[in-house]
């Protein structure tokens, strides 16, 4: 689906934007976590971004839908795919889902270096622009979340807009970004300085409690539960999956047994 009255560019010339790349996904319906949310909202408080690392099926965007809707704050979505590792692509989309927010963020200057196409040279002009707008479009604070970076981590134009950005966040903005690799070194470093927060795959395994309270939610007992977690290693998607084919047989034993005990009658 393309969005059929895109955000202009500064020459007038339309950009054709995919919709659903920056909407809010829908909630997956999975069980609260607490001590994940907990430890956003303690990045909240002391940093500046948030990065949840981990692979595929690790609960990496669950959690972060889950918390975008727990956080307080309004929220610009963008799910990032490979062929935007070029820049102007990128921005494009990353522009356009704060508009969605922030209505004409990316109208004072921004927009129109991107038009000339920057070198890595202009990236800490492209980061500094990138403050002013949200610094000039104050409005209810802002959860920026950023899905799959890991798409565009070879980008030459990453670490360098990424290094100059994070740590000159507004107060009332917070970045979070969910990736399957582990952020570039320059990044991670940025860990010291109070800019970065990092959730990474260990904890975001379910613990034993988690796993039970899951297996609850589906009906089923704490033993099912403990010998799931053993078998997931704690991941989310596994654990999920073990839990619903679980309740699945137990349904069909339960459906089995009805229809006997109808015919036998």
């Amino acid at each position: 689906m393309y969005n059929r009255q895109p955000p202009a560019d500064s020459t007038g010339t339309p950009w054709e934007i995919i919709l659903e790349k920056i909407d809010l996904p829908a909630p997956t319906g999975s069980i609260r976590r607490p001590r994940l949310n907990a430890l956003l909202e303690q990045s909240l408080r002391s940093c500046t971004s948030t990065i949840i690392n981990g692979r595929a099926g690790s609960g990496k965007t669950a959690l972060a839908i889950d918390f975008a809707e727990e956080s307080g704050r309004v929220v610009a979505w963008y799910k990032v795919d490979a062929p935007e590792t070029k820049l102007v692509i990128f921005f494009q989309y990353l522009i356009a889902s704060i508009n969605t927010q922030r209505p004409g963020f990316g109208n004072y200057g921004l927009k129109a270096l991107l038009q000339l196409e920057p070198d890595l040279t202009q990236i800490a002009r492209l980061a500094e622009l990138f403050i002013f707008e949200l610094e000039l479009h104050t409005a209810k604070p802002l959860l920026v979340v950023i899905e799959d970076l890991h798409l565009v981590c070879d980008a030459d134009w990453l670490v360098p807009f990424f290094r100059r950005l994070l740590p000159l966040l507004p107060t009332d903005v917070h970045v979070l970004i969910t990736s399957r690799t582990m952020p570039p070194a320059p990044l991670w470093r940025l860990r010291s300085k109070q800019t970065l927060f990092v959730i990474d795959e260990e904890t975001l395994s379910f613990t034993r409690d988690e796993a039970v309270q899951l297996f609850e939610h589906y009906g089923l007992e704490q033993d099912q539960a403990n010998i799931a977690l053993d078998h997931s290693r704690g991941r989310a998607a596994a654990l999920s999956s073990l839990a619903a084919m679980l309740r699945f047989a137990e349904n069909e034993v339960t459906s089995s047994g009805s229809a006997s005990s109808q015919l036998s009658g």
